[in-house]
């Protein structure tokens, strides 16, 4: 049985953050509201108590009893999680006379396993309007700063398991020993064995596929992208080709995706059968320009195509998806899903007509480690590198009425400058990249002749997640390059500008 971290959401933006410093430390764990109840088995090893936008003096403040989870297991709190320790044993916390954000430096004041193999002095980030002033009578001070009285405490030794509060955030990138002092809580005081890693993850996952499936036959709609293909490869390894692939040409897939995907697929020994709809997908897109009518246009064809497949097989009685862990935590939040910027990019809500039983083998991973399991599984690497790529593809690229001639214009502008971020070597130092057609024209002159052809947008754009994202600086001798490429290749096209936008306030699509 893996052994597990739980970790306490109360709403803080970093909470994912907390999460992948565990899953770093090899220790497999998973994040749920605060108020759902804690199942205590054997296999769970500590409690981690997240940050959170609230205040633990507020009337309605999220609330949770620490000294019963203490009964059971040791505990870490952070922020949030550490105010509210301090308040619910007896100490005092209060409205800062300022908001306290940024980096300090963190004082030891005692000795602690938490701060093994930790130097005086290292750096951490705060982000809290409330302080600690008063620690309870049973707690003791670890560390503080020169603007906090309290940044680290313990509740004093007992026979019981250990309680740590720390005021800091440990899980971000500018708290430099904050992911060893939780290795130091996961491994010195939950006595964590940190053996889960991507070969462990493929074991397991296969033998629990095999279990579950028995000798049942699997359908499951792939896309190209990472998620599918490294869920379908862990499918397939379970119960080769009763795995039964869909891959569907929707007409704005890039330039000669659908054949080279087809091609992958049959060369790691996938059984995918490719659908050509994309007279289907022209006809229903034609004279829509609202971007959520596309979306909704797309992914409803989608469905249709896929359940007549579904119809016509039988022998599946479950349904493959590519669900990751950033999707079911969206689902769970302490919060509710958040508030709906455009629909997901991701087609899903296949319909309950086909009675079919999901199959998720990746739900309980984030993206980084979804491709570690991908090369842990022989998959090739350009495979596994490849960018996000949105679900209705350049559907969404092509800003207005969807054309046969603009996806055609626009795959061969995009085919360059993709093919160009590989040829300069910097592909693989962006997080996505795309180009993007606009509905603009322009005067041009080419020769003698004047022009009035239209204008594209390279996008290009670093990030972890997609979560947040900042416009990638790429040289300006590789954008004057594919400018030139771009306009001397694809006629049609006589001017190229790059999107200089972060997210947020833009989004990475533009659509």
């Amino acid at each position: 049985m893996t052994e597990k971290i739980l970790i306490l959401d109360f709403g803080s933006q970093y909470t994912q953050l907390i999460a992948r410093a565990v899953r770093e430390a090899n220790v497999y764990c998973e994040i749920t509201p605060f108020h759902h109840p804690i199942v205590y088995d054997s296999t769970l090893k500590g409690v981690i108590l997240s940050g959170s936008p609230a205040s633990v003096n507020e009337e309605e403040a999220p609330n949770v009893d620490i000294q019963a989870i203490l009964d059971k297991i040791p505990v870490l709190t952070v922020c949030y999680g550490a105010q509210l320790s301090a308040k619910n044993f007896g100490g005092k916390v209060e409205k800062s006379n300022k908001r306290e954000y940024g980096r300090a430096q963190l004082r030891i004041q005692k000795e602690d396993v938490l701060f093994k193999n930790i130097p005086n002095n290292s750096q951490v980030w705060m982000s809290h309007s409330d302080s600690i002033t008063k620690l309870p009578d049973n707690f003791e001070l670890l560390a503080d700063t020169d603007s906090i009285p309290v940044a680290a405490f313990r509740k004093k030794e007992d026979d019981g398991n250990s309680l740590h509060g720390l005021q800091f955030h440990p899980e971000v990138y500018h708290s430099t020993e904050g992911k060893k002092m939780i290795q130091n809580f996961l491994v010195d005081i939950c006595g964590c064995k940190q053996n889960w890693t991507p070969a462990s993850f493929v074991n397991e996952t296969v033998e629990k596929l095999k279990a579950q499936i028995e000798d049942g036959h699997v359908i499951m709609a792939l896309s190209g992208g990472v998620d599918s293909t490294v869920a379908a490869t862990l499918i397939h390894k379970a119960i080769g080709d009763r795995l039964h692939g869909i891959f569907v040409d929707n007409g704005v897939l890039r330039k000669d995706e659908f054949q080279q995907v087809l091609d992958m697929y049959n060369n790691i020994g996938l059984n995918v059968k490719g659908i050509d709809a994309k007279e289907m997908f022209y006809d229903a897109l034609a004279g829509k320009s609202d971007p959520e009518e596309k979306r909704k246009i797309i992914g409803k064809l989608f469905i249709d195509v896929f359940q007549v497949e579904a119809c016509n097989m039988l022998e599946a009685k479950f349904l493959g998806q590519g669900t990751i862990y950033p999707d079911v935590i969206e689902s769970v939040s302490v919060h509710g899903p958040s508030q709906t910027i455009k629909s997901h990019h991701n087609v899903g809500g296949l319909p309950d007509t086909l009675h079919l039983t999901l199959v998720e083998p990746l739900r309980s991973l984030f993206k980084d480690e979804v491709r570690k399991v991908g090369l842990e599984l022989g998959i090739p690497k350009d495979m596994i590198a490849r960018h996000p790529f949105p679900g209705p593809g350049l559907a969404i690229r092509i800003l207005g009425e969807i054309t046969p001639e603009k996806v055609d214009l626009l795959q061969r502008a995009d085919a360059i400058y993709i093919n160009g971020l590989k040829e300069f070597g910097l592909y693989d130092k962006v997080w996505q990249a795309g180009t993007i057609l606009l509905p603009v024209k322009s005067v041009g002159v080419m020769g003698d002749e004047r022009t009035y052809e239209f204008t594209v947008a390279l996008r290009a754009v670093t990030s972890v997640d997609g979560m947040t994202a900042d416009w990638a600086h790429l040289p300006y001798e590789f954008l004057a390059h594919m400018s030139n490429s771009i306009i001397n290749e694809v006629r049609g096209i006589n001017r190229v500008v790059y999107d200089i936008s972060s997210k947020p306030p833009a989004t990475i699509e533009w659509e």
